[in-house]
């Protein structure tokens, strides 16, 4: 059977219009060369055309070429013998610093973008004279214009989907060298969060006969697996560039996840010159061996085309069996086995390597992850890196791919809507090309969050978009992710005219309320959410845990957020409560967590240099878990498992009580203090309205102002918490969770008082299989080898053998630094170095080392897949800016009541530890006094310190202290001065005396007790 293209429909037409290859596991990395302009090695129908590229960044803070320094950049004769030798992928933003300038903000993690070159001279034997060759793009951002020895061969505007050009009867294949230059911009804003710029996704050279396989020339469907039969239904469109017409013999075999042959087919198709046809085979496999999240069984298809008994093209194609069902009232459930998406979303950037994409750095990340818990993936809010794709396929982890964060309403100047009516077409039938064939896909989404969704043209779009994706797929539901569906649509409405179209709806940050409510009013529709919690967090931060809702801490250095699953922006909630919600609900078929882990841009709630990573990852943007890892490992994975929240036993006073959490899927937890029992606490076993158990405490939570109880309440009546807490008072030793099941201890947790730094030890876990990255941890411990969760030196790596730093990151989301040079302090004891091989098999040597501590050494494999010229290649040690902090807080309430306001001299300015924290959608406004705050004053040099003034305003919000107390700072810490004499006044004029004896101190500080909010508008040292 065979199906003729359209006519019309030129091979250049098929080149520019689809995305990455099917073929992809027939290109095989190469090591790296320095440049050498010669094709790489032939490997098959692609070859790896990461090395030897020219780079020059245009301008960092326009799209424009000032001066017209590079208006030939495209032609050969041009000289760029000074640019830079770059290997791609490469992204130039997270080579730059960050800065406020040059247009960029908070959501592009203050990198800049701009204009940027790239060229690669390469010679094409003879040898390949008569053979079709193209060029293929996996994703350049953005807006590529690729030319060919100086002539244009196309464009490609976005910066998510592959594309390929014709390079046939252009190249010269006479020895002479051939000039591919590529011309990319990023125009600042046209990301909501980091995008990096330039060539981040491989490119690949492609040669093959005249007759061949299309570029995503096979669809593998198995059409009756859940009849149990092991149909393969391969259709393959064979394309005929030469000057006759033939008849093609298409062979198709597949093998079975151990390599043996199970099944082949054959068939027969007449291909007119110039022309595409397809035949379809359908060999049958006995007794199929099914793919699934916990056995990823991956069947390999071989395609041989032959004209006349030569064969002429091979192609290879990973697959799967499985089939899925997205049942409306019964959920979701694989190959016949009902269970909840367990997701994560997460953007296309990789922590310190900016959007660099590599294969052991996603895979290192997925695996994270999966031990979370995690089994399924929304690709937010674009079409992801085929690797990508290929890595969930092989690790078991189910996709969501999406397409767009816009359609023709744009939400930044320069985002996709500007390319929308004239791409979107043939940007969504390549998402689906790519990844058509993978058995990890199982959600089309046409769109994320799109203001068009509730305008009159946004049904039209939608319909068009649905279209387009069934027209080549026609087996997997078309959704999309929507925060316009928290109430029930009205009829006729946009937003309901989109639902009925699609299959099913992804709905982001829904009440339990609004959820039932779509699901009575849309019966046939399935409901999953698409971006659920969104609850942000610091790694080993914690505040105010007897609140549901916390403010955030404005002070400069100590911007961060509580990790008690308590800090949530108006439209988020927390961890806990969208477990429940999930989980109760049968018909829910499962979330995905925004997000797995932070990332550059979107530092929600801060908008303020230099905060530059989002909050709200369950891993930190280093690669570090946070406590909301436990929260969800312990609802989403079964192997025992206890964790203790706080993670520091050390930064307390003696005697302060400690609210400690215990994350855990047992259901009794006994919390032992040296020794010592605090008693054993357990969970509840409960059961939901459809028969499944779970874990939970009796007891309101407090955290649904819509119910009538004031607390989320499942539809069986229940109410309660997912973890266990006792109220500890501090004293230093060891801190112990032990669990039990049926009697019997199956897990525990321990914390352990640190002492003072002594040495750095440095972790990395076995590498990815896919290859050349390395991710080190640095520890900071004291001489019994504990993390000291207060230590932040500053961390130099260095490496010995074939490898270099790429990039360091220690997770704390305001940093001035750049990632990508070899120093970085410490945070709450730790840091991560990724380590990059450079070719070789060698042993590669990496060492730590800060001023007073020992050093820690670790020795990680080389690789023959490693670059010279990847990320970090040219990174230099680079300090942060350091401010002269004159004035420090404990607590800022707000952006404009920093502690620098007591300095200025203006009674109407001042500190404050007064917040109003805005209600959400199930929690009610919060602004509760705390219970202690500090400021303090500093100097370049010691002073001599008799005395401080603090001029307090006292009004209906502020109030005078209860208590204080004037401490100052030793080499032996903090210690009390002598002699304190307070002598309060009474307020906004009347200025608060600390004398005290006269101390030789750098810094002072008064640390205050009160029953309500503080306001300092001055604060003087005598």
């Amino acid at each position: 059977m065979s199906h003729e293209e359209p006519s019309g429909v030129s091979r250049r037409a098929v080149l520019g219009g689809a995305g990455a290859a099917v073929v992809a596991s027939a290109f095989t990395p190469v090591a790296a060369s320095a440049g050498t302009p010669n094709l790489p090695e032939f490997t098959g129908r692609g070859t790896d055309f990461g090395t030897g590229w020219r780079f020059v960044l245009a301008n960092p803070d326009g799209v424009t070429d000032p001066g017209g320094r590079f208006a030939d950049a495209a032609n050969p004769a041009f000289d760029d013998s000074d640019w830079q030798v770059v290997d791609v992928p490469h992204d130039w933003s997270i080579e730059l610093p960050p800065t406020e300038k040059g247009g960029t903000s908070s959501g592009s993690g203050f990198f800049r973008g701009g204009l940027g070159w790239y060229r690669r001279t390469f010679t094409v034997p003879p040898s390949l004279a008569g053979k079709r060759l193209s060029v293929e793009f996996d994703g350049v951002y953005s807006d590529a214009h690729v030319y060919l020895n100086g002539e244009l061969l196309g464009r490609h505007p976005y910066a998510y989907t592959g594309f390929a050009f014709d390079l046939t009867g252009r190249l010269r294949t006479d020895g002479r060298p051939n000039v591919l230059a590529v011309r990319a911009v990023n125009p600042l804003p046209s990301s909501r969060w980091y995008s990096g710029s330039g060539i981040y996704r491989r490119v690949r050279l492609g040669v093959t006969d005249p007759v061949h396989v299309a570029r995503h020339g096979t669809f593998v469907t198995t059409p009756d697996i859940a009849g149990g039969r092991g149909t393969v239904r391969v259709a393959t469109d064979v394309v005929n560039d030469s000057a006759a017409p033939v008849t093609a013999e298409v062979r198709t075999t597949v093998t079975d996840p151990d390599g043996r042959v199970v099944a082949s087919g054959a068939a027969t198709v007449a291909v007119p010159a110039g022309r595409t046809a397809t035949a379809v085979t359908t060999p049958v496999v006995g007794r199929p061996r099914l793919w699934s999240v916990d056995t990823p069984r991956l069947y390999r298809l071989r395609t041989d085309v032959a004209v006349a008994g030569r064969v002429l093209d091979t192609t290879t194609t990973e697959f799967g069996f499985r089939y899925t069902a997205f049942h409306p009232d019964n959920g979701f459930s694989l190959n016949g086995v009902p269970m909840k998406l367990r997701g994560v979303n997460l953007h296309s950037t990789q922590g310190a390597l900016g959007a660099v994409v590599d294969a052991a750095a996603l895979e290192h990340q997925l695996r994270l992850m999966l031990a979370m818990g995690v089994n399924a993936l929304r690709t937010a809010h674009n079409p992801p890196d085929p690797q990508l794709v290929a890595l969930c396929d092989r690790l078991g982890i189910l996709m969501m791919v999406e397409a767009f964060d816009c359609w023709r309403t744009g939400k930044l100047d320069y985002d996709y809507h500007r390319d929308f009516d004239e791409w979107s077409g043939r940007d969504i039938a390549e998402m689906v090309h790519a990844a058509k064939n993978s058995p990890s896909v199982v959600l089309w989404s046409i769109g994320n969050e799109v203001p068009d969704a509730s305008m009159a043209g946004g049904p039209a779009i939608a319909a068009s978009l649905i279209a387009a994706v069934r027209a080549i797929d026609p087996t997997r539901p078309v959704v999309m992710g929507s925060d316009r569906y928290r109430s029930v649509p009205a009829p006729g409405s946009p937003q309901d005219l989109i639902l009925r179209q699609l299959d099913g709806l992804g709905v982001n940050y829904n009440t339990a309320q609004s959820l039932d409510g779509l699901h009575a009013r849309y019966p046939d529709k399935f409901f999953f959410e698409s971006e659920s919690s969104s609850a942000t967090s610091t790694r080993g931060v914690y505040q105010d845990p007897d609140l549901l809702n916390t403010g955030e801490n404005h002070t400069p250095g100590k911007r961060a957020t509580s990790s008690y699953d308590n800090n949530l922006a108006s439209w988020t909630f927390s961890g806990e409560y969208s477990l429940k919600k999930d989980r109760d609900r049968r018909f829910c078929q499962g979330q995905f967590l925004w997000a797995g882990q932070d990332y550059l841009g979107e530092p929600t709630p801060y908008d303020v240099f230099p905060v530059k990573t989002s909050f709200f990852g369950a891993v930190d943007s280093a690669g570090l878990p946070k406590d909301a890892f436990h929260l969800f490992r312990s609802q989403w994975t079964t192997t025992p498992m206890v964790h203790l929240t706080p993670m520091d036993w050390t930064t307390h006073r003696p005697g302060t009580p400690v609210s400690v959490w215990v994350y855990a899927n047992v259901d009794s937890v006994e919390l032992v203090l040296n020794g010592r029992s605090l008693g054993v606490k357990k969970f509840d076993r409960k059961t939901t309205v459809d028969g499944r158990p779970y874990l939970e405490t009796t007891e309101p939570s407090g955290d649904d102002k819509n119910d009538p109880s004031g607390s989320y309440t499942s539809p069986n009546g229940s109410s309660g918490k997912l973890h266990l807490s006792w109220t500890v008072p501090f004293e230093p030793g060891t801190l112990t969770a032990i669990g039990r099941s049926g009697g019997r201890e199956v897990a525990r947790d321990r914390l352990v008082t640190a002492g003072p730094p002594h040495a750095i030890t440095l972790t990395a876990p076995d590498r990815a299989d896919a290859g050349a990255m390395s991710f080190v941890t640095a520890s900071v411990v004291d001489a019994h080898g504990v993390v000291v969760p207060d230590a932040e030196p500053v961390l130099r790596f260095t490496v010995r053998g074939p490898g270099r730093v790429a990039g360091v990151d220690n997770g704390r989301q305001e940093l001035a630094q750049g990632y990508q040079q070899p120093t970085i302090p410490a945070f709450k004891g730790q840091a991560v170095a990724v380590i990059a091989a450079t070719g070789g098999r060698s042993p590669i040597t990496v060492t730590a080392t800060a001023p007073g501590l020992a050093p820690g050494t670790i020795t990680v494999l080389g690789s023959p897949l490693g670059r010279r010229n990847g990320p970090g290649a040219r990174a230099v040690p680079t300090a942060p800016p350091q401010a002269v902090v004159a004035a420090d807080a404990s607590y800022s309430g707000a952006p404009d009541t920093l502690p620098a306001a007591m300095l200025d001299g203006n009674p109407a300015t001042g500190w404050s530890n007064h917040y109003v924290k805005q209600a959400t959608a199930t929690l009610a406004a919060v602004s509760r006094p705390r219970e202690q705050d500090w400021v303090s004053l500093r100097w370049p040099r010691p002073q001599r310190i008799a005395a401080l003034e603090a001029t307090f305003v006292v009004n209906a919000t502020t109030a005078l202290p209860t208590t204080a107390e004037v401490t100052y700072r030793t080499a032996r810490g903090w210690e009390p001065v002598r002699n304190l004499r307070i002598t309060w006044g009474a307020g906004t004029n009347d200025p608060t005396t600390f004398a005290f004896d006269p101390v030789p101190a750098e810094e002072v500080r008064v640390t205050m007790t009160a029953r309500g909010f503080l306001r300092i508008s001055a604060l003087v040292a005598r």
